[in-house]
């Protein structure tokens, strides 16, 4: 067998050190070997997807080429996908949690899209020139998201793309070089910002200003170490998404906005996730004016797609009329997205964003009271004048290695294990944390794919239409089962 399956590496971010109290080193171990043991029979059972791997490591590096879907010991690959169900080449079929990292929010088999794309492509394509299509969907486009302060707007392939541009059109506008980000913030595979940072890394070389999310204390505290007049743009997510769905305090945001203006730099918020969440967009609805915004992933239909948009004033600089900027990209109108990006914005209106998000604060609440239930959390009332905090209540956790305001302490200064649920609507994130913080997240995701449920290793969640309300009771159901068996280790 492949040594792939002979080492049983653990994936870790930080070392299993610090360990002590009641569910402390003696603990520690045998969670370690509840992980060895399912990662032995995970290999086991699916000895097609062992295979499969091994074999793409011969073409990529690590047999991957998408960093974010390397799983330890190895990924499931997947043979078909239909509604809310994906087929791995081993047979065993799952129920999509994932949903694309929101991506794919129509599921995987939407007739409408496969329709809307199939008459695009009998009509041709690559034709070097405008199209129909994308002429529709900017038209749609600008009137969802005109409330959010899209006023014109430019199509990419990804939200890295949409990211890299909008930076782009900063520094330009403003002329001046300094850009405002967040820790454990991420805009894309060259604008990720974990903290800590390896100083080795593949971000673009624009001059970084590092600041904590949702602590406007400490944002001040950066920016008062900057000269006047260097600062292009502050660019931030409403709810930090890959940085495990930490919610953004609204009044840190709204500080965001102003500040931004008084300083004369851009407001940008990165609405490639969290569009999803609100009609006309999140930032909208939370009341603040960006002056670009970011899009990507469910807008265009499941497809390469990504926007970037704002005010005609800085967005007329791409206007190869009369602007100052180029913007090319061989794919930013193909009709393939553009089509299914037309047809997946009519699927997801209103009625639909308002039911999904409604589906995702569900299933958020069950596992909160479960929690609760076994003693893992417990839960204090938060005020409405003095809770920073989106939601009316939060779940307290005295030694949590994420609160809710997006502070982080490290699992080595921990003592205790304990799992946690932090998000918004339809995206949301299981969190462990404490000395065994990462065997427990492993544990975790081998114990729902037992259970016929697919979600990402470090957590993430985010729901798509396919699901139902009995979907959510089966991750409620498993989720439970999971507490039981490693309560001990919980608490």
């Amino acid at each position: 067998m492949s040594s792939t399956t002979d080492t049983m590496n653990v994936d870790s971010e930080s070392p299993q050190t610090g360990l002590g109290s009641s569910n402390g080193a003696s603990s520690a171990d045998a969670l370690m070997t509840s992980l060895a043991i399912a990662q032995q029979e995970y290999s086991l059972s699916n000895p097609q997807s062992l295979k499969a791997h091994d074999e793409a490591c011969s073409d990529f590096p690590g047999g991957n080429t998408r960093t974010v879907l390397h799983a330890s010991p190895f990924p499931i690959t997947f043979r078909t996908g239909k509604g809310a169900e994906l087929t791995s080449i081993d047979g065993k079929v799952y129920v999509d949690f994932l949903g694309e990292y929101t991506a794919g929010i129509y599921g995987h088999s939407n007739e409408k899209i496969a329709s809307a794309v199939a008459e695009a492509m009998s009509k041709g394509w690559n034709y070097g020139g405008p199209n129909l299509y994308e002429r529709e969907l900017a038209r749609k486009v600008t009137q969802r998201f005109s409330p959010s302060g899209i006023e014109l707007v430019r199509f990419t392939n990804s939200g890295t793309e949409s990211n890299t541009m909008a930076l782009a059109a900063a520094t330009a506008f403003t002329k001046r070089k300094k850009i405002l980000v967040f820790k454990n913030g991420y805009h894309g595979g060259t604008l990720s910002f974990p903290d800590p940072l390896s100083p080795i890394n593949t971000n673009l070389p624009h001059d970084f200003v590092f600041a904590p999310y949702n602590d406007i204390e400490g944002t001040k505290s950066a920016l008062s170490f900057l000269p006047q007049n260097t600062l292009a743009a502050i660019i931030v997510e409403g709810m930090q998404g890959s940085g495990g769905c930490i919610v953004g305090d609204p009044k840190f945001l709204q500080f965001l906005n102003t500040t931004a203006h008084q300083l004369g730099a851009l407001f940008i918020m990165d609405e490639v996730m969290t569009s999803r969440l609100a009609y006309n967009g999140l930032s909208v609805s939370l009341g603040l004016k960006p002056d670009l915004i970011t899009l990507g992933k469910w807008v265009g239909g499941g497809m390469t797609f990504g926007a970037f948009g704002g005010r005609k004033e800085i967005m007329s600089m791409f206007d190869p009329r009369k602007g100052i900027l180029g913007h090319s990209g061989t794919f930013n109108n193909n009709v393939i997205t553009m089509a299914a990006g037309c047809c997946g914005m009519d699927i997801y209106n209103e009625h639909e964003v308002k039911r999904l998000n409604a589906l995702g604060d569900d299933l958020r609440r069950s596992i909160e009271k479960l929690l609760v239930e076994y003693g893992i959390r417990t839960f204090k009332k938060v005020s409405k004048v003095s809770s920073s905090a989106t939601q009316e209540n939060e779940l307290e956790c005295p030694f949590s290695g994420v609160v809710p305001n997006g502070k982080r302490v490290p699992s080595t200064q921990l003592q205790k294990n304990s799992m946690g649920v932090t998000g918004q609507g339809s995206m949301l994130n299981i969190h462990f944390y404490g000395p065994s913080e990462n065997t427990l997240k492993a544990l975790f995701w081998h114990h729902m794919l037992d259970y016929g449920i697919y979600m990402a290793q470090r957590g993430f969640i985010a729901l798509n239409l396919e699901l139902t309300a009995e979907h959510v009771s089966r991750f409620e159901e498993s989720t439970r089962e999971f507490i039981i068996r490693y309560e001990d280790a919980l608490r």
